[in-house]
């Protein structure tokens, strides 16, 4: 199934058609306090509720999915665990890079439709990176790699939003709006092989990330492995699994931004700087190829710019 909230946050599903239908009257038992509450009950007792959502979607009449607001399918996770570094590059990595991990904060989360505002600090650019995140079935600590699926229980879009050249990771990850995922939380089900799927990110219709997640240097089993032994990992938390450097760009203000996973919808958000900073649209593969220069284009304009 394809999982979301809509307008106010009621809790529903996409149909095949693409329409989305209203499942508020499936889970009003629920107490939720946040709509969290919902999504993550959801999750935890799947096993009641699949069986007659599933049937709410089948005989229920969508609405276009144009004519609805959707909302973050995990509007407040408890964990985001990103893995750091976890992609062969297309084979210029001639190995894997040590695996690593960093915490993004739950509260910068937003959805389809939203806005990510880049904030006044010096970075040397702003980036979003096309992933594709592991959502979190049941209780995970210390999961043993061969056992990993047993603790899924879907995926999502999720760009990770990235000031560089701040500082530490916390100043550099985990502002405000830099965490878009959605539009839809899909159940594994629907995912016949997540090692496998085409990743797109186009930014004002330009493509500028196109990757496979079977380039990832270290697999789905051993990311759920290594991030649940390090520290648990609850029903509805994130594991976004990296991405694929070379195609990385400046986002800057004006810009519209769509990141689709393969069977996982479309991700479209907005960029937003007050500052109305500039830089090239280089992508750092091109600034290698046409320049020879291993990073990022520069800041061309607005504050901060170097002269």
């Amino acid at each position: 199934m394809k999982l979301c909230f809509f307008d106010d946050f009621k809790f529903g599903a996409q149909k095949s058609d693409g329409t989305i239908v209203d499942l508020s009257a499936q889970v009003a038992g629920i107490t939720a306090a946040h709509p969290q509450d919902i999504i993550r009950t959801v999750i935890e007792k799947w096993d009641e509720y699949k069986p007659k959502l599933e049937a709410a979607v089948a005989s229920g009449t969508g609405v276009p999915l144009s004519s609805v607001r959707i909302r973050p399918p995990l509007p407040k996770p408890n964990n985001i665990a990103c893995m750091a570094v976890n992609y062969m590059e297309n084979g210029t990595r001639a190995e894997p890079a040590p695996i690593n991990a960093f915490g993004k904060s739950p509260l910068g989360i937003i959805g389809d439709g939203d806005t990510m505002i880049l904030p006044d600090v010096e970075a040397t650019i702003f980036e979003g990176e096309a992933e594709m995140a592991i959502v979190i079935g049941k209780y995970a600590s210390n999961v043993p790699a061969a056992q990993w699926e047993d603790y899924v229980f879907g995926y999502v879009n999720f760009i990770d939003g990235s000031a560089r050249g701040i500082g530490d990771w916390f100043k550099m990850k985990s502002r405000a709006t830099f965490a878009p995922i959605g539009p839809f939380l899909v159940t594994k089900d629907e995912i016949k092989d997540p090692q496998n799927l085409a990743v797109q990110l186009h930014v004002n219709g330009v493509l500028k990330q196109d990757f496979n997640t079977n380039d990832m240097g270290h697999k789905l089993p051993r990311c759920v492995e290594f991030v649940t032994n390090v520290h648990p990992m609850e029903p509805g938390d994130l594991i976004p699994t990296g991405t694929n450097h070379r195609g990385l760009n400046a986002f800057q203000d004006g810009d519209v931004a769509t990141l689709e996973v393969e069977g996982l919808g479309k991700l479209t958000i907005k960029v937003q700087d007050d500052l109305k900073r500039t830089w090239g649209r280089e992508t750092r593969l091109q600034m290698m190829e046409e320049k020879g220069i291993d990073g990022t284009t520069p800041q061309l304009t607005g504050k901060y710019a170097k002269s």
